[in-house]
């Protein structure tokens, strides 16, 4: 059975040494900006923005349309309840008058029903008178 390993400071400082200069290594070995494949990277993802920012304008501008429709819309509704209601008050007020001028003509026609039972009491009576006398 193999020993456990102990590492002194010196092993851990070359192992972190190693590791940092691998990390080096790496980072040396990815493309520079002006690397083809860098640039076609870069101008990919500037297209995809311009694409996004597109749509965006283009769905910006379809909600705008259709708010501006639901206001149209709605104005109209509200222009047409207003003449409805306005039609509804012209029909209140022609029957408010056809009533008040039935009343009158009820009111006329009692006043004259009443002149006549006066009229027909008062020759009743003024027979009445004639006969005693």
């Amino acid at each position: 059975m193999p020993g456990t390993k102990r590492d002194d400071f010196n092993t851990r400082r070359e192992a972190a040494g190693l590791a940092r200069r691998a990390m080096i290594e790496r980072f040396r070995a990815q493309p520079g900006p002006n690397d083809p494949a860098v640039q076609e990277r870069l101008a990919a993802q500037r297209a995809a923005a311009e694409e996004r920012e597109k749509r965006r304008a283009e769905r910006r501008a379809e909600a705008e349309a259709q708010a501006e429709a639901a206001a149209t819309e709605a104005r109209r509704l509200k222009a047409e309840q207003a003449v409805r209601e306005a039609e509804t008050a012209r029909l209140a007020t022609e029957e408010a008058a056809r009533q008040v001028e039935a009343e009158r003509e009820a009111a006329a026609a009692a006043v004259t029903l009443a002149a006549e039972q006066k009229a027909k009491r008062d020759a009743r009576y003024a027979a009445r008178q004639a006969r005693r006398r």
